[in-house]
């Protein structure tokens, strides 16, 4: 069976290194970017398993000149119909811009020359390529002829050529120039290669100094058989041999057999060239052409403007990649699908730490009028230059680090982990990789996130969510004490597996107090170990900036263990993100651990059944009891579960509810409004016109005050002994879409002066309606009805 030698020395030998002396092209640098010419539609052409369609070829022209190509090798005409009968509808349907050259291929032929000339007669501007072979592989094997033999083949060609396009230019207007090829140009001598392009130029005889009357000479690597820098000494020999260099322009056409066109290229630019032929992303022959959009992107990433545009290199792919029938592969340099992917942990991390300090070098460079330097570990040139997303720049498997996790979760939820909590999502993400044996996708890790910590909508909620709440303050119990600040009391709704419960705690602070409160209603007995905080800026509206909070809760029993549990909160409210970063932990902790349910009875204590109780009203009716509301009607069914000798079951519950204070039930109290109207005045005053009923008797009033409510307390006041004054009024939405309203409460103080003495009392209303303004008014008038008024007559 065929195998490689252990001594390929008896099989291949290696290049003959040139002499060449004083060497120049190692010490030079780049000053800008070659002439461009696509041969794709010539020479990566007719290297395609099945050639491209007319129709292929033009969507792949118009590619070209989208790209910004001035010269576009657009066929070998003389070699088959379709590639004539394309070159001529480029021409007759004027789709050549008028600064665009298309350059068409010929050997040394006559008959074929003269094809060639046909097929862009009429054409603005044309550029004809005339090659043959000149290596003494091919003089002496090939064509069995000497040097002299070469020489005078191209010369008689070039002559033919010359009268031919003189001929067009007077019959059609059309302007030409010439580019010879001596073909195997790497594998010819270099002395032959100048002598014969020396004579090609005096044969064709109107080569100038202007850049568009040099005559073109293009020194293919037609196989690639030698290092770059050997293809760099051969262009700089030609480069300092060739007479009159200043009426010439040096072309590269490089091949990539070596996997070393893009070197190639570069190093011989540095030696002279000026000009170079290729295909995007490296179609031809073989291993392909020397890659343009590598070698533009190169001198991009330098600095330099290449003079191609490729800043949506996606459709670029897309539509060579239709033409071609040919992939791009994924490590292709700037195309590929992976070039902008780290999924080691560490390139992660590096990448992570590079955006976050190039965020604030670039402010800085702003602030100053400086220049915006890209300098990123592992990424040369910004996706975002090409029309890429940052999205692939980091991807997860189980190589990755915990920094790629938490710069994905950074840009797509805006969300930055404190390090403990990048660790331990870390872990979370780990164990999915692990399971599945796969690539973790952005979207994959968003929603782990997501679920683990239970962010990002009612979708993802976990058994506690937090419905609303408020904080107020307490005096301390002991204001002469050691620690004599206020006391923060926490009061809201939680949805616990789907049941609402009202709870309540005291604390040093809002959370502290939560904390206390899931102690005291649910048993959960967590403590604080560590918080922090920063807010998600949303740059087109300012006001609908959130906060975000991160908290890290253990075992309050074992404070040092190392064990815990990491939570996110996400509010527009600095304290409602971080009671929920709270429940967001309690989540975790608790698993599928049974909470104590909500009791349905009364006879508790005055503490626990008082919230137990508001958690049934907000079940039953929708209602969020305020705390003093509560207070009150925990009394009164405390008071009617010992007048009955029994508990108090739910149903019953909701009835004494709706009786006490009237609420959904018809207003057949002393006093209530029928109707009313509200007008705005001056001063932010209102005046109210409303139709009363007093003991069953209609009155019209009319009272003026600061808002509806205290302009319904004057109306009132025309009628009663005494005077009428708001303790608390509070109000939230209740019921969603187009059965939304509000629900009101209203604690209503009543004093009047009886036999000499002043007597107080106090009641409440509630009402609910989708008026906001009725629903206020309506509470405050069963309220009035439930002070005991003196009303009169």
């Amino acid at each position: 069976m065929p195998c490689m030698l252990l001594d390929p020395s008896e099989k291949y030998k290696p290049y003959t290194p040139l002499k060449l002396e004083n060497r120049q092209w190692p010490s030079k640098t780049f000053t800008g970017p070659p002439i461009w010419l696509s041969t794709d539609l010539r020479d990566g052409n007719q290297a395609l398993a099945n050639p491209m369609t007319i129709e292929q070829k033009t969507t792949f022209f118009q590619l070209l000149l989208e790209c910004g190509f001035k010269e576009i090798e657009v066929a070998y005409p003389a070699a088959s119909d379709t590639d004539f009968n394309f070159v001529r509808g480029l021409i007759e349907k004027k789709s050549i811009p008028d600064d665009v050259w298309i350059q068409v291929l010929t050997p040394a032929r006559e008959d074929l020359i003269k094809r060639t000339v046909d097929a862009v007669a009429g054409c603005k501007k044309a550029i004809i390529h005339m090659y043959n072979a000149t290596s003494p592989l091919f003089r002496n094997v090939v064509f069995k002829n000497s040097k002299q033999e070469t020489t005078d083949l191209a010369v008689k060609h070039t002559k033919i050529l010359r009268q031919l396009t003189d001929e067009c230019t007077a019959k059609y207007g059309t302007e030409f120039r010439f580019e010879y090829s001596p073909e195997t140009f790497t594998q010819t001598e270099p002395e032959f290669v100048v002598e014969l392009c020396d004579a090609v130029k005096a044969a064709w005889g109107r080569a100038g100094s202007d850049l568009l009357d040099r005559i073109i000479f293009n020194l293919p690597a037609t196989v690639e058989v030698a290092p770059p820098n050997h293809f760099a000494d051969q262009v700089e020999y030609f480069h300092t041999h060739i007479s009159e260099r200043e009426k010439i322009i040096i072309s590269l056409h490089p091949h990539n057999d070596r996997g070393c066109g893009i070197a190639a290229a570069e190093l011989a630019i540095l030696a002279g060239g000026e000009r170079v032929e290729g295909c995007l992303f490296g179609n031809g022959e073989r291993t392909g052409n020397v890659d343009i959009v590598n070698l533009a992107l190169n001198q991009y990433t330098q600095g330099f403007n290449p003079n191609l545009d490729f800043s949506d290199i996606q459709h670029v792919i897309d539509v060579v990649t239709q033409c071609n029938d040919l992939p791009v592969h994924p490590r292709h340099p700037y195309a590929g699908e992976l070039v902008f992917t780290a999924f080691s942990g560490s390139h992660q991390d590096a990448i992570k730490k590079g955006f976050e300090e190039q965020s604030k070098r670039h402010a800085l460079a702003r602030q100053n009028n400086e220049k915006e330097i890209w300098e990123m570990p592992y990424l040369p040139i910004d996706p975002a230059d090409l029309g890429c997303s940052y999205e692939a720049v980091i991807r997860v498997n189980s190589q990755s680090g915990k920094g790629g996790i938490a710069y994905l979760i950074k840009q797509h939820l805006q969300l930055d982990l404190p390090r403990k909590m990048q660790i331990a999502f870390y872990a979370v993400v780990q164990a999915i990789s692990d399971r599945e044996a796969r690539e973790m996708t952005v979207e994959d890790i968003t929603t782990a996130f997501r679920e683990t910590y239970h962010v990002g909508g009612s979708k993802y909620e976990g058994r506690l969510a937090l419905r609303s709440f408020k904080i107020s303050s307490a005096p301390p119990a002991d204001p002469s004490g050691e620690d004599a600040e206020d006391i923060r009391q926490f009061d809201g709704t939680i949805s616990v597996d789907g049941v609402l419960r009202v709870v309540r705690g005291d604390g040093n602070g809002p959370i502290s107090a939560l904390l206390n409160a899931l102690h005291t209603h649910l048993d959960i007995d967590l403590a604080l170990r560590e918080y922090s905080e920063h807010s998600i800026d949303t740059a087109s509206d300012l006001q609908k900036s959130r906060a975000a909070s991160y908290i890290e809760l253990v075992s309050a029993s074992d404070r040092r263990s190392n064990i815990s549990w990491w939570g996110v909160g996400i509010d527009r409210d600095i304290a409602g993100s971080g009671l929920r970063a709270v429940l967001s932990a309690v989540n975790s902790h608790i698993g599928d651990r049974v909470l104590p349910e909500l009791k349905l009875s009364v006879g508790f204590s005055a503490r626990s059944g008082q919230a137990d109780i508001a958690s049934a009203i907000v079940n039953s009716l929708a209602l969020e009891l305020p705390r003093r509301l509560q207070a009150a009607f925990f009394e009164v069914v405390q008071r009617s579960a010992r007048e009955s000798g029994d508990a108090i079951g739910y149903d019953a519950l909701t009835t004494l509810f709706k009786e006490t204070y009237g609420y959904d039930m018809p207003d057949e109290g002393p006093v209530s409004l029928r109707s009313f109207e509200l007008e705005h005045l001056a001063g932010a005053r209102i005046r109210l016109a409303g139709d009363f009923m007093f003991a069953g008797k209609e009155r019209k009033l009319t009272g003026l005050g600061n808002g509806p409510l205290s302009a319904v307390l004057a109306c009132l006041h025309e009628s009663i002994a005494g005077t009428l004054t708001i303790r608390e009024y509070s109000e939230h939405a209740i019921g969603s879409g187009t059965d939304a309203g509000a629900a009101s409460y209203v604690e209503l103080v009543y004093e009047v002066e009886v036999d000499g003495q002043l007597r107080k009392s106090s009641g409440w209303g509630v009402s609910a309606d989708t008026d906001i303004a009725a629903s206020g008014l309506r509470a405050v008038m069963r309220a009035a009805s439930r002070v005991g008024a003196v009303w009169k007559n």
